[in-house]
């Protein structure tokens, strides 16, 4: 088994540490620590011949988006193929993002059916993580870039024949709160949770009692589940991207947003941030941290086919993209379609707009390892997978392995 290691700056969970060492073993991770530590720890040897970090660079887990339409010209939505859908993961994995949920967008039941069999394919693979459906269940007030068309009511029967053509990889469906059959033993919620997925509430318009009654169901549905001794993905639902596609606040009509707040601060919701600059200002992600603690929110992209790519013409699922100055909008009007980033980019913004290193990785790693419900990935600790981003004391990216194996 090869053993190969890196210093640098090493972000764990909980700390930098500023000289450290960190040995793979084939796919796993061997030894974290301390340089000064290694020979005691039996791994001088490693030490002698790991390779360093750029000046100041840094050794972070690879990263871990849930919520990802597609990148380098490709998408998710609109993938016909594996091939094509692979150009997207590609992308995201040589800038760091090792463990990927490919996300859907509102489309006609037929569409999606067959875009979850691709994606189930590569789930199937190791190659993506899980699927992530935002619609067909959501607001046309706060659609966004979904294409209110193929807006429909919540259909559980539409949603266990989605998660059963997912094979299990089903993670998260986007729904509006507000919207009939979402709660109760026939809803969507149900479905969803009793299917091994979670819920992720958002593209709503509704005033706060849907959304309390519908997170209230799905975390009485999860914990009759955890007591019952049988399988959930996370023990907290979602919200999805938060601020973005929902009602704003207002203190005469408070809407959805303190609704997901008091949540998460209860324990019973996680909430998606796309902290790229453009879909949140850096301030308000920085308060969000400050005011919910970063157990309680996820780093997400939202990105859509020109993550890494030039401005100009894309498709988002049934609609027309347009991307100027790295901002994409749904063609012909000035509504955000999704965004243009890496997670590392994510990352990067959020930690320059103030919130600390190690709690903006946490946020992009750990946080959508748990809501995936895997303990292999997210950390750079013993025992967990070798998926490992090496980068430049500014975030950029330099070495990326997954597994274990150098991505090129």
């Amino acid at each position: 088994m090869s053993t190969v290691a890196f210093t640098g700056r090493v972000v764990t969970p909980f700390q930098i540490i500023e000289d450290g060492l960190l040995v793979l073993s084939g796919s796993h991770i061997a030894w974290v620590g301390p340089c000064e530590d290694a020979e005691r720890f039996g791994f001088a040897e490693a030490l002698a011949s790991a390779t360093p970090a750029p000046e100041g660079g840094y050794l972070l887990p690879g990263l871990v988006d849930v919520h990802c339409h597609g990148g380098g010209g490709e998408s998710f939505p609109n993938a016909e193929t594996p091939e094509q859908a692979m150009v997207s993961v590609l992308e995201h994995r040589r800038h760091g993002t090792t463990t990927l949920v490919a996300s859907c967008v509102t489309a006609a039941p037929e569409v999606l059916k067959e875009r979850t069999k691709v994606l189930a394919d590569l789930c199937d693979a190791g190659e993506l993580a899980g699927i992530h459906f935002e619609g067909p269940f959501v607001s046309h007030e706060r659609c966004g870039a979904q294409d209110p068309t193929y807006i429909i009511d919540p259909d559980a029967a539409l949603t266990r024949e989605l998660i059963e053509l997912g094979r299990g990889h089903v993670a998260t469906m986007t729904i509006a709160p507000e919207k009939p059959g979402v709660t109760g033993d026939d809803g969507v919620v149900a479905a969803l949770i009793e299917g091994g997925a979670l819920p992720s509430f958002g593209h709503t318009d509704s005033e706060a009692a849907p959304v309390r009654a519908g997170m209230a169901d799905a975390s009485e549905r999860i914990q009759a589940r955890v007591e019952a001794g049988l399988p959930v993905r996370s023990g907290r639902s979602t919200a999805t991207h938060l601020f973005n596609g929902m009602r704003p606040m207002h203190h005469r009509a408070p809407g959805p947003v303190p609704e997901f707040l008091a949540a998460a601060v209860g324990g019973d919701c996680v909430l998606e941030m796309i902290g790229d600059g453009t879909h949140l200002s850096p301030a308000i992600v920085l308060d969000m941290f400050e005011t919910l603690g970063r157990e309680n929110v996820v780093l997400v992209t939202d990105a859509m086919a020109a993550a890494g790519m030039a401005d100009g013409d894309y498709v988002l699922g049934p609609q027309a993209v347009k991307v100027e100055d790295g901002v994409a909008y749904v063609a012909g009007t000035d509504t955000i379609a999704g965004g243009t980033s890496h997670l590392l980019d994510v990352v990067r913004t959020t930690w320059k707009g103030g919130v600390d290193l190690v709690d903006a990785v946490f946020a992009a790693s750990c946080q959508g390892a748990e809501i995936l419900g895997d303990d292999s990935v997210g950390a750079l600790e013993p025992g967990m997978r070798a998926d490992l981003v090496v980068t430049d004391a500014d975030l950029r990216p330099v070495t990326v392995l997954r597994r274990g194996q150098e991505v090129e």
